[in-house]
């Protein structure tokens, strides 16, 4: 019987001391962030390029985005930040082709938590060409304008290109933050391991373990000079 005991002591210990030791603190490749078979090719030169997949639908991005915001803003001339919009059913589109129009007008400084606040604080449905139309005009844009920039070949072919970086980059999720074209992270890969908590701790959480990933990336490009 004391021999079970210990036993089982022993993987008790053993489970706290694995659980210890993957921690936003301290993250661990399979528990706190994924690694991709296959690293992408990045555009961000000495810099780290962070990339967020998401969709302007989803409450979770809509949650994630003071905080991200904030975090850019730290981050300085470190990092090239992105953002690709997902689309996993031929619904988001629309949605995709926004980002992209906006992007090409220089208004998404202006525009983009707008959108956000619109559909998640204000419940408008915005999700559809009519209603992107009708959002974008209220919003002091030129309706000729934007519908030549939201449906013209560039846009077009941004909204392809972003299907197959979702697909290049294994995205089952959003929000979803690829770092270094190599690290994949996010509130609920990071959430998996710390169990139930609120949603501004996961937030933090997997701000932390970017802010490592980023650091990671930067001693491993030193590491190859």
């Amino acid at each position: 019987m004391r021999t079970i005991k210990h036993f089982l002591a022993a993987c008790s210990l053993g489970l706290v001391a694995l659980s210890a030791s993957a921690t936003p603190a301290n993250p661990q490749n399979g528990v706190d962030y994924r690694t991709l078979d296959k690293a992408q090719p990045t555009e961000a030169g000495k810099k780290v390029e962070v990339t967020e997949f998401f969709w302007y639908a989803c409450p979770h991005c809509y949650a994630l985005e003071p905080a991200l915001v904030d975090w850019v803003k730290k981050q300085g001339d470190r990092i090239l930040f992105k953002r690709v919009p997902v689309a996993f059913r031929e619904s988001f589109i629309p949605q995709q082709k926004l980002y992209y129009a906006l992007e090409a007008m220089g208004e998404v400084g202006r525009l983009h938590s707008k959108v956000f606040s619109a559909i998640h604080a204000d419940r408008q449905a915005i999700n559809t060409d009519a209603t992107i139309t009708d959002f974008v005009v209220k919003n002091g844009l030129d309706k000729k304008k934007f519908l030549d920039v939201y449906n013209s070949f560039g846009v077009q072919t941004k909204a392809r290109r972003a299907a197959q970086l979702q697909g290049d980059y294994k995205v089952d999720g959003v929000p979803m933050v690829a770092i270094g074209g190599k690290y994949l992270t996010s509130p609920s890969i990071v959430g998996a391991a710390m169990g139930n908590q609120p949603e501004p701790v996961l937030h933090a959480a997997a701000l932390q373990v970017m802010t490592h990933l980023v650091a990671k990336v930067e001693k491993e490009a030193g590491a190859q000079k």
